[in-house]
């Protein structure tokens, strides 16, 4: 039996090993209590910071936006190429149609404001970050937000093609009665992975996207179709465009005009080959058309010639155009055809188009306009009389200096 001291000293024992957890069990409530306190304050302290620096950028960014779009036509054609009119019609559309919403920070207004600086002068996304005092991934998700939105309407920007009637007055269309416009291919520079950069070079030696586009009488595109690459040819991208399910429709008895980059065919009038077409070889100096194909060409130039000033506009309107954009391929597709989508809305809503007025005062020379007209390329390898005088003419002149520098 243990005696009355083992008792004692046991009890003691119990009640110190009690102390001690209690002791123990305070110390991890006290640290986590200052843990728990010490988090949350910071986070609070975080939240208050985040709260006082959205407040302290308002004023800034309300006046930028005043600026933009809500003092003058003016600045807002320069800095989003339309006027308030047109940009306040083009925000009530994606609000009511393409699902745009307020965000809680940023209206529709300042996201589709975003997306025009981003399209009109190919602004990078640090520099539309500091204009608009966002973050920069606030500006990726909006412009993303913007594009998509504006695709899903496509279907009521693209203009409604309507055939040449029969009492035509137009000069340049008088001639192609039932024809629907005129359609060409068109290069847009992009950045692409090394391993794809073989596919998107063209002739010339340039990294892009060959962009079928197809436009009525009055310079509004009707069908676009962007995403092949640069090194495809214009007849591959037309067949391809003619047979998708959603593709270019053209009915039985209407045409388009086209140049000899495509087959003529139903449906394609081409011109003439072997004959001068382009308007800079008919210049005052040049005599008339000596024959009905002559003739025909140069009426089919001037009538074709709408789709090259569409594309000039286009590239003068859009400054993401002339220039390759860092975006993945897929996304810079989406943008070439916001560019065209917009491009018909302006056009529509805006009774002058300054774009389209510079580029009228813009000197061509003998009718060339700001679209370089397709290359000409050699169809056959002969000699020929006029080619061997050429190159006897060009070896005489350069006996001849050679001779004259050693005598």
């Amino acid at each position: 039996m243990p005696g009355r001291e083992d008792i004692r000293l046991r009890d003691m024992q119990f009640v110190l090993i009690q102390e001690s957890l209690r002791v123990h069990v305070i110390q991890v409530a006290l640290l986590f209590a200052y843990y728990y306190k010490t988090r949350l304050g910071k986070r609070r302290r975080e939240s208050g910071s985040l709260k006082w620096e959205i407040i302290r950028k308002m004023p800034d960014q309300a006046r930028h936006l005043t600026r933009l779009y809500g003092i003058s036509d003016v600045d807002c054609i320069s800095n989003l190429r339309m006027d308030r009119r047109t940009f306040a019609r083009l925000c009530v559309i994606l609000r009511d149609r393409g699902g745009l919403v307020d965000g809680r920070f940023v209206t529709v207004d300042e996201q589709v404001a975003m997306f025009l600086s981003v399209l009109a002068h190919h602004k990078k996304n640090r520099v539309v970050r500091f204009d608009f005092w966002r973050s920069g991934q606030t500006i990726s998700h909006y412009v993303h937000t913007v594009l998509g939105a504006i695709i899903r309407l496509h279907d009521m920007f693209l203009s409604k093609p309507v055939a040449v009637p029969a009492d035509c007055n137009d000069s340049r269309w008088r001639w192609f009665k039932g024809c629907l416009g005129a359609l060409d291919g068109t290069y847009v520079s992009v950045m692409v992975g090394n391993e794809d950069k073989p596919r998107y070079r063209t002739r010339k030696g340039q990294i892009s996207t060959n962009v079928l586009g197809v436009c009525d009488r009055y310079l509004n595109f009707s069908y676009v179709l962007a995403g092949w690459e640069g090194s495809a040819a214009d007849s591959r991208i037309l067949r391809d465009a003619i047979s998708r399910p959603h593709g270019l429709k053209v009915p039985k008895g209407k045409y388009y005009l086209c140049d000899n980059g495509y087959a003529n065919s139903e449906g394609f009038l081409t011109p003439f080959k072997g004959v001068r077409y382009h308007l800079k070889e008919w210049g005052p100096n040049n005599a008339r058309p000596q024959n009905k194909e002559e003739l025909f060409n140069l009426r089919h130039s001037k009538a074709r010639n709408a789709i090259e000033r569409a594309f000039g506009i286009l590239k003068m309107r859009w400054g993401i155009l002339r220039s390759p954009s860092f975006y993945p391929i897929r996304v810079q597709n989406r943008l070439i055809m916001a560019c065209f989508l917009l491009n018909n809305f302006i056009r529509m809503e805006m009774p002058i188009d300054p774009v389209e007025e510079q580029l009228d005062a813009m000197p061509q020379g003998n009718g060339e306009i700001l679209e370089e007209a397709p290359d000409e390329f050699v169809e056959q390898v002969e000699s020929s009389p006029q080619w061997n005088a050429a190159r006897n003419a060009l070896a005489d002149a350069m006996w001849l200096q050679y001779v004259n520098n050693h005598v």
